[in-house]
């Protein structure tokens, strides 16, 4: 492997299903991509990659709830990732993986203590909801904010616990003022965000959140399903790129400058 290569880290365990996808556009985007099984961490150093991923899916069959069992397993690994979450590079978690992050109290992380002050609840449909609906791009975020700003993205979504829930309005005006809503639901022309557009009932419409620093994601639409454009449904709008293929494109050229 050349020196100057990145290289993306792709955890995984029983029941992940979204990591090829991940593999592939992360490898497509410019980097090196790498699956690490839950069991090899240790064996495989946290600190050798350039950017993690955490996929979706539904590991361990979704058991307890989503993400519990994957969280559980990554518990005892928390110092290590913390050093990499600390030293800037990115941690993103893809639906079940926003889960994970979710159930390890790293979003939204307003103390750095792993309190849990959200979760992502049973939709208000009480159904598995998967199809395409649209985002918005709502923060200033610096990984994101050249590619996404002032633009409607087009994303499919499938997941049965997606419902943003925070333990008090306290925990959502300090993620409103910390800038940590990246994406928001809406409709094609960012009119309407009610049912389907947004498909869970998450308050405040909130499809992605990140950390107080930006750089721990999660988000539960799966932007690894749409690299190109070919991908996407056929809306009349005549699109040059897949939303994914400009999602990890912010994502390697951030992480570029960033080891650079």
């Amino acid at each position: 492997m050349q020196s100057n290569e990145l290289k993306a880290g792709i955890l995984r365990m029983e029941g992940t299903n979204n990591e090829e996808e991940a593999f592939l556009s992360l490898r497509r985007s410019g980097f090196s991509s790498e699956y690490v099984h839950i069991s090899e961490i240790g064996k495989k150093k946290l600190e050798d990659y350039d950017l993690l991923f955490i996929p979706g899916g539904f590991s361990a069959g979704d058991y307890v709830r989503a993400g519990a069992i994957f969280a559980s397993r990554l518990a005892p690994h928390m110092h290590d990732l913390d050093k990499f979450i600390d030293s800037g590079k990115i941690l993103i978690g893809v639906c079940n993986g926003f889960q994970v992050l979710s159930e390890l109290g790293m979003l939204p992380d307003l103390d750095r203590k792993k309190k849990r002050t959200m979760a992502l609840a049973i939709n208000n449909s009480n159904k598995f909801e998967c199809r395409y609906t649209y985002v918005k791009y709502t923060s200033k975020n610096r990984i994101f904010r050249k590619y996404f700003d002032g633009k409607i993205f087009q994303v499919p979504v499938a997941h049965m616990e997606g419902k943003v829930i925070f333990d008090s309005k306290n925990t959502l005006d300090s993620v409103i003022d910390n800038d940590q809503m990246l994406f928001q639901y809406t409709n094609y022309d960012g009119t309407d965000s009610s049912y389907p557009w947004n498909p869970n009932g998450s308050a405040m419409d909130i499809a992605a959140l990140s950390n107080r620093e930006g750089n721990v994601i999660g988000l539960m639409p799966h932007p690894e399903r749409v690299y190109y454009n070919f991908q996407m449904m056929n809306d009349g709008n005549n699109y040059e790129k897949g939303t994914g293929q400009i999602f990890f494109d912010a994502l390697y050229e951030y992480t570029k400058k960033l080891v650079s």
